[in-house]
């Protein structure tokens, strides 16, 4: 018979055999200790989950903005520039970096593969022309690396990413929109 261990028992086995088994493992360690007898080890292969923690590290191909960047990007506006939330509708209506507009990677996954017509029914705002810069964010940085690759698969050649994204925004005391307000500055958003 094959012994296993605890979680590993209760998990590959039925309920029936694994309470047989949990009683079979509470009966031997305490003989083992006692007779000092040595029983084969065998060993169950499970795949590990290990924590992991995301960060952004620009997509190849793409320039990383820091804060000051973006912010004189914001303080001087280009139409030649899209600066694009890919955070979810929610999040971007809590705040957001003036002029930006919100097309959201994790709903809309196939938004910058869109022709442009269907581009702008789903959204209400025309969709960023290839020959223009797109600066993507989103809250910590790892939803913009992958909108930054997107825009590269479809074909955008000046892509950029602010690697630290909304969370450093607010960090770094950068001045914020809500949907509804205006500002002076704006972005080539076609809002």
């Amino acid at each position: 018979m094959v012994l296993m261990r605890g979680a590993a028992a209760a998990s590959l086995l039925s309920s029936n055999a694994s309470r047989a088994c949990l009683r079979t493992q509470a009966i031997r360690p305490a003989a083992h200790r006692i007779t000092g007898l040595q029983q084969p080890q065998h060993k169950v292969l499970r795949p590990a989950f290990l924590p992991v923690r995301w960060h952004s590290v620009p997509s190849g191909g793409s320039r990383a903005y820091d804060f000051d960047a973006m912010k004189q990007y914001v303080e001087s506006p280009s139409p030649d520039r899209f600066i694009i939330d890919v955070r979810e509708p929610a999040e971007y209506e809590e705040g957001f970096i003036p002029g930006a507009i919100n097309i959201p990677i994790k709903s809309q996954p196939d938004a910058m593969f869109l022709p442009e017509d269907e581009f702008e029914d789903r959204f209400g705002f025309s969709k960023p022309e290839m020959a223009k810069e797109v600066v993507f964010y989103c809250k910590s940085g790892v939803r913009s690396s992958a909108a930054a690759q997107l825009a590269q698969q479809h074909g955008y050649k000046n892509v950029s990413e602010y690697r630290g994204s909304w969370m450093d925004w607010r960090k770094q005391g950068g001045k914020e929109e809500k949907p509804g307000m205006s500002t002076d500055s704006t972005s080539g958003s076609g809002r």
